[in-house]
């Protein structure tokens, strides 16, 4: 492949459909740049690359315009379920074979994805360095004896270095953003409960989150809308929308900590360059607004001086008695203080958590984000082997609060130093603001021009934003024969119609196989949870249009508002419940076109 060759994912989905590349060659691609690249720590187990190849050759049977991630090859961190392989959270004595897919994986296929193979960590996820593996140390392509970072080493390494163009990563206390740091990538930790947390391994069950690593942000953010949604498998799930990026706004106020609370351990070209950074984002139009750091350092110290320990302690408890030679000897030293801990302690961290964080929200009042260093420093392999826990403790400065208080962030490349190791800032909000911090770090991201990852690859012109109904525009949700490639979807296209995304609804509908000619569905409202979701399209129609079009349509089928997956609601069909009486209930396939497939076969 030449340097024009695509790297990011957008890139590779407009390849595939455009039919310059098929999703076999991208997917055979990664295997070889697996091979070549030869460094056997990055992977704890691949696919079967044949097995890998077919799947990504049966998408061509699929609508390319409808899967957002269509033939994208994904790494996944080695603590998330992935059917067909172990998962084992870098502990051999832990290992098992998943039945099913985790809920995130799952969805991932559904969009195109392709599941390379599992990523090495930093053991159960505890750590910021990526050196507490039996499966050894992943390699940092930047510069060779920098640490990969952790806990999600393998996963970061594999998308720097060029082998996959997506990586899932977990996040607890800063293991999704201090290896994109390390790495010069970026790095998307959502607000908890967006992505479903069913099929992973805890480290922190409270605090846990899925977190996806990309070159991009406009790449992070296609991977966590085919994740988001509610999952009744997780109790910790939540349904928040994750909206939509949108237009750097004109007044944007960002929060920086007062210089006299800053932290570099002694690191000045740190310094240097997150002082460099705030200079870009005034320059790019922000308001730079100080507050008190403090409460947030007081915040970081309760997670492993605290009782979430404890959490940690909770997983591998039963390992800790039968074998716990298993157990790397930090981890160990790390989780077994959790087991010392009382109810009193634990209720007392409680108490003063619910007080920080309503100093958190009176802080985030006065601007729209706070940027901060993603880590103060960085360390060699061999440094933090020397001192293991002092300096893991010292990459999560401006991490370890973030889950605690109930935050998204989100990684970015910042610069390059002089001494060729990377620095990278995180900006940080209150849940629910995912799409906000994406707008403008992509924004920031593409004013640095700095180069992708470790391949010396040019970043890409920003891409437009997607197409959302604005204006004079309405979205309406199709459900079955309008859907594309479907029997009627001729008559969205003729009224100048525009395919927004394919998603799906909230689990709160039953979808019914109508006699009709041309054969069409009927979906039903029933109460909240007591339905499945139902795979949709999103189109967009002038005003004029949309009136047209719903004057036309028959009943018993009518126009209602739908509730998505991810909390919004829109307009779409629906229809008369005394139209499904005789009608076949067909939920259980997901959708119209899997029922119709199903059919056809």
């Amino acid at each position: 492949m030449g340097s024009d060759a695509p790297e990011t994912a957008a890139a590779i989905v407009a390849a595939h459909r455009a039919g310059t590349l098929t999703p076999a060659q991208t997917v055979a691609r990664s295997y070889q740049r697996i091979r070549d690249h030869n460094d056997p720590a990055i992977f704890i187990s691949l696919r079967d690359e044949k097995e890998a190849r077919a799947e990504a050759e049966a998408l061509a049977a699929k609508n390319a315009d409808a899967l957002p991630l269509f033939g994208v090859p994904v790494a996944v961190k080695d603590n998330i379920d992935v059917q067909g392989m172990p998962t084992t959270a870098a502990c051999p004595a832990f290992s098992y074979l998943p039945a099913q897919d985790s809920t995130a994986v799952a969805k991932l296929r559904a969009a195109g994805a392709i599941i390379i193979g599992k990523t090495n960590l930093d053991q159960f996820a505890t750590g910021l360095v990526g050196v507490r593996s039996p499966y050894g140390i992943p390699v940092n392509p930047i510069r060779n004896d920098l640490i990969p970072g952790g806990s999600s080493s393998g996963s970061a390494v594999a998308v720097a270095g060029g082998l996959v163009p997506l990586a899932l990563g977990t996040d607890t206390a800063g293991s999704g953003r201090v290896p994109a740091m390390l790495n010069n990538i970026v790095g998307l930790k959502p607000s908890l409960g967006l992505i479903s947390n069913a099929g992973l391994v805890p480290a922190c069950r409270t605090l846990d989150c899925i977190s996806v690593f990309s070159l991009t942000v406009d790449d992070a953010m296609t991977a966590v809308a085919a994740m988001a949604g509610p999952d009744g498998a997780d109790p910790y799930s939540r349904a928040r929308p994750l909206g939509a990026m949108s237009a750097f706004p004109e007044k944007l106020r960002l929060g920086v900590p007062r210089s006299t609370q800053l932290i570099f351990f002694g690191d000045s070209a740190s310094e240097k360059a997150y002082e460099d950074a705030l200079k870009r984002w005034a320059a790019l139009g922000a308001t730079l607004v100080e507050f008190d750091l403090d409460p947030f350092y007081e915040t970081a110290r309760l997670l492993y001086e605290g009782p979430w320990v404890a959490e940690r302690y909770l997983v591998i408890r039963d390992l800790l008695a039968s074998a716990s030679d298993s157990i790397h000897p930090v981890t160990r030293e790390i989780t077994t203080a959790g087991a010392r801990l009382t109810a009193a302690d634990t209720f007392a961290a409680l108490y003063r958590l619910q007080a920080l964080r309503r100093i958190a929200e009176r802080t985030f009042a006065h601007f729209d984000a706070m940027v901060l260093p993603t880590a103060p420093t960085a360390y060699t392999t061999a440094q933090v082997l020397a001192n293991p826990i002092e300096l893991n403790s010292r990459l999560g400065t401006y991490t370890n609060f973030v889950n605690l208080l109930d935050l998204c962030g989100l990684a970015l490349p910042a610069a390059m130093r002089p001494d060729g190791i990377p620095f990278g800032i995180t900006l940080l909000a209150p849940a629910g603001r995912d799409a906000q911090l994406a707008s403008i770090g992509r924004v920031f991201h593409a004013d640095t021009q700095l180069k992708m990852g470790a391949k010396g690859l040019t970043q890409p012109p920003l891409a437009s934003l997607p197409v959302a109904a604005s204006g004079d525009e309405i979205t309406i949700a199709v459900v079955g024969a309008h859907l594309s490639g479907m029997a009627l979807n001729g008559e969205l296209q003729a009224l100048g119609a525009q395919l927004v995304e394919a998603t799906e609804t909230a689990p709160d509908y039953k979808l019914y196989a109508l006699d009709t000619m041309p054969p069409k569905p009927g979906m039903l409202r029933v109460e909240a949870g007591a339905g499945n979701a139902i795979k949709l399209e999103l189109w967009a129609l002038s005003a004029a249009s949309f009136g047209k079009f719903v004057a036309a349509i028959p009943p018993p089928l009518g126009i209602g508002t739908i509730r998505l997956a991810d909390g919004r609601g829109v307009k779409g069909f629906l229809v008369e419940p005394a139209a499904i009486k005789d009608a076949r209930d067909i939920s259980a396939y997901g959708g119209w076109r899997a029922f119709m497939e199903k059919a056809i076969a």
